[in-house]
Parts: C-alpha cells; sequence; structure tokens
C-alpha cells in the first residue's frame, strides 16, 4: 500500500512539473514575440519615414493591390487618446479599449499599427474623395487667346461706391520678349478719367491683387460699364495694348454682400479709326437643328449723336425680315449719353433652313430725343447674295457655313434705306 501510495504521489508531482515547464516556456515565448515585433517596428521608425512605413504596411494589409485605384491612408488613433471610452465606428469594426500597445483588438482589422508607439489603425481615409475640382480658367485657352483677366466686383449701397479688385491676367501675348505689364480701368460711358494698376516687371502672368473705387449712384449703375486696357511698357518706354475686356453692369446683381469673382478672354481693340456714321459690332449663329437664328449685339462705336447729353439714350433695333417682307423685331434697352454704347443682349429668330437664301437681318442704331421721334444714326443689313455684299455678305455665309458657332464681326454703319 505504501508502495502505490508513493507512485500515485510521483506521477502527480511529475504531471504538476510537467505543467509548470510548460507554462513558464510559454510565457517565455509570448515575451520574445512580443520583443521581437516592438524592436521590428522601432528600427523601421528609425531607418524609414513614418508616413511610408504607413502607407506601404497600410496598403498590404487593409486593402489589395489594385493599380486602378489610388491607395488608401491609414487613419491611426495616437498613444496620448489610449485612456478614453470608443464606441463602435461601423457595425463590425471597434476601437481597442485596452491602453496595452501590444494587445490586439477584439475585432476589426488586423494591423502591425497596434504595436508601434501605442498607435493602432481605425479605418483608411482615401485622398481621391477630397481633391478640390481643377479649375479649367487656369488651364482651358482656346486657340488664338491672347489673355485672360481675373477680377472681383462689389457695390456698397450706403456710400455708392463700386469696388473693383484686379486680381490677375495669365498668358499674355506681348510684342516683345519681355513683358512688363499694367491695367488701366475705365466706368464707361466717361472715357476721360481712369484708374491705373502698379507695372509688373518682366512677366507674363502678372499678379495684381489691387483694390480700385469708383464713385457712382446707385441709380445709373446698370448703365455703367467696366473696361479694362492691358499695356506693355517696351524698353523705350513707350506703352503698347495687349488687349481690352468689357464688363457691362446690368446683368448683374451687385450687393455688399455678393462679391462676384469674374474672368473674361481678353479682346484686341478696333484700331481702325470708325467710320462715317460710326460702327456696331454683333455675332451671328444658326442652329440648322432646331431652326433659330441668334444676334448677339455687342457694341457701338464714334456715333454720331444729335445732342450730347446723358439724357440722351441709343438702342439698336434687330428685324428678320424675308423677301422684303417684314416678319419681327426685337430691340435692346438705351444707353445714355454715350457714343461708345455697350450692349451685349442676345435676340433669336425662327427661321428654317429653307429660307436663309430669301432673308435677311437689318439693324438699326436709333436715337431717343425728348420732344421728337427717334432719329436714326445708322443700319446695317447683313444676308445673302441678294440684300447684301461685301463684309455683310461674308459674315452671313460665315454664319451658315459654321452651324451653332457665334461669328463676330464689326460693320460700317450707313444710312441709306
Amino acid at each position: 500500500t505504501e508502495r502505490a501510495v508513493a507512485v500515485a504521489g510521483g506521477i502527480i508531482g511529475g504531471t504538476l512539473l510537467f505543467v509548470l515547464i510548460g507554462i513558464t516556456a510559454y510565457l517565455l515565448w509570448r515575451k520574445l514575440c512580443r520583443r521581437l515585433s516592438y524592436e521590428k517596428l522601432t528600427s523601421l521608425v528609425q531607418t524609414t519615414n513614418t508616413n511610408d512605413v504607413f502607407w506601404d504596411q497600410s496598403a498590404s494589409e487593409i486593402q489589395p493591390k489594385d493599380t486602378s485605384r489610388s491607395r488608401s491612408i491609414p487613419f491611426i488613433i495616437p498613444p496620448t487618446l489610449h485612456g478614453r471610452d470608443w464606441i463602435n465606428l461601423t457595425n463590425e469594426e471597434h476601437v481597442q479599449e485596452d491602453s496595452d500597445p501590444c494587445a490586439s483588438p477584439q475585432s476589426g482589422p488586423r494591423s502591425s499599427f497596434h504595436s508601434l508607439a501605442g498607435a493602432y489603425v481605425v479605418g483608411t481615409i482615401n485622398p481621391e474623395l477630397y481633391k478640390l475640382p481643377e479649375d479649367k480658367s487656369e488651364t482651358d485657352f482656346p486657340e488664338g487667346n491672347i489673355g485672360r483677366l481675373w477680377f472681383s466686383v462689389e457695390y456698397e449701397q450706403e456710400s455708392e461706391r463700386l469696388l473693383v479688385s484686379l486680381i490677375k491676367v495669365r498668358k499674355l501675348q506681348p510684342p516683345d520678349d519681355s513683358c512688363s505689364p499694367f491695367v488701366k480701368i475705365y466706368l464707361l460711358p466717361d472715357e476721360r478719367s481712369y484708374l491705373q494698376s502698379k507695372t509688373k516687371r518682366k512677366t507674363l502672368n502678372p499678379q495684381f491683387d489691387e483694390d480700385f473705387v469708383f464713385q457712382v449712384s446707385s441709380k445709373v449703375l446698370l448703365q455703367r460699364t467696366l473696361k479694362f486696357l492691358v499695356y506693355h511698357i517696351d524698353k523705350q518706354k513707350k506703352h503698347h495694348l495687349l488687349g481690352q475686356v468689357i464688363f457691362p453692369l446690368k446683368n448683374e446683381t451687385l450687393t455688399d454682400d455678393n462679391k462676384l469673382i469674374i474672368w473674361r478672354d481678353l479682346e484686341k481693340e478696333n484700331l481702325e479709326p470708325p467710320s462715317e456714321y460710326g460702327d456696331i459690332q454683333f455675332s451671328l449663329s444658326y442652329n440648322d437643328y432646331l431652326g433659330r437664328l441668334t444676334v448677339v449685339v455687342l457694341r457701338a462705336r464714334g456715333l454720331k449723336l444729335r445732342e450730347e447729353s446723358h439724357a440722351v439714350g441709343v438702342h439698336v433695333k434687330v428685324s428678320l425680315m424675308n423677301h422684303n417682307k417684314f416678319i419681327k423685331s426685337k430691340k435692346t434697352a438705351a444707353v445714355l449719353g454715350s457714343p461708345n454704347p455697350v450692349y451685349n443682349e442676345t435676340f433669336s429668330f425662327k427661321a428654317d433652313q429653307t429660307e436663309l437664301d430669301t432673308a435677311s437681318l437689318s439693324l438699326s442704331v436709333l436715337q431717343s430725343i425728348k420732344g421728337e421721334e427717334t432719329h436714326l444714326l445708322g443700319r446695317v443689313v447683313v444676308g445673302p447674295f441678294m440684300y447684301a455684299r461685301g463684309k455683310e455678305l461674308e459674315h452671313w455665309n460665315e454664319m451658315i457655313s459654321k452651324p451653332k458657332e457665334l461669328v463676330k464681326r464689326w460693320h460700317a454703319l450707313c444710312h441709306s434705306t
């Protein structure tokens, strides 16, 4: 009996010793694994950029490699926030609450970031979702472009001040290799006074960021037009006009809390002297699918007003004719007191494609005088060979050959009826 008890005690003691040895070996193995993992990441941080480690490891562990999609950036909880309680991020992912940097979260994606200085991944950010839309006004320049100008306009009602901010100009085309540009700003119809920017030396893309103020009553504000002239100063101090921008205020909503930021392409100024009765500029376009003829009355210049007064109004009447028979007419708003009025108004007429050989357009510039009927300042007719010759015929034919395109031209006014 004593022998049996001794044998049983030996077996039990050996078993307990074996269990203790196993537990000790397992704990030592776990401790060794943790130390190796921490040392591996520490060496990575010391020899490489942390952002690179974040990028490479998150790409390999969080999402499959796919060259067609942008790689995500891991979103990491720093160690300083470990003591806080976190709620579920989604129905399936949780954030670790234990402050032990080596412990693994109970659920959610596993990542080696759990042991990097106590930080761990809770999700990823796709940088493609946070890109700002590309500003095409900085890149899309049409063929033949001579420059583009950016500015802003704001009107203070109480002080009756028009605030104009000249922002920048891009892609200038100077006559010389170097370019030193500046800008003159007019508030038409007053062409005798202007405000001028500083000169920017040796640049085709000047950045101005200058503010200008015009004092103008709210009653006449919408009848005024801003005019920007961009000049270049050469080595002999001579001024060369590079282009202009005409901006009527009548179609804009100008208030204290509505600062408009606008860009316009520069246009070449018509350097030819005006004709005897003045000139008019307009665009023609024909949409063969809709059977629609569009006329954009842009501006006139060099008009011979019978009475020079700010109370004198000048408007343009556009009439569609067919076989010299009147079809329909429309007219612009009157512009007061200027021999160089700016309109920028668009009119459309229904005209079948089969009627283009017999149709014509008549544009008449009319002046309203108090106590008298309207006075004809000049007129121009564009149409097919039956009604027009020279530039008027060319303008009509170019409109037909370029459907849906706006064809812009200047025409001399005449007094023939």
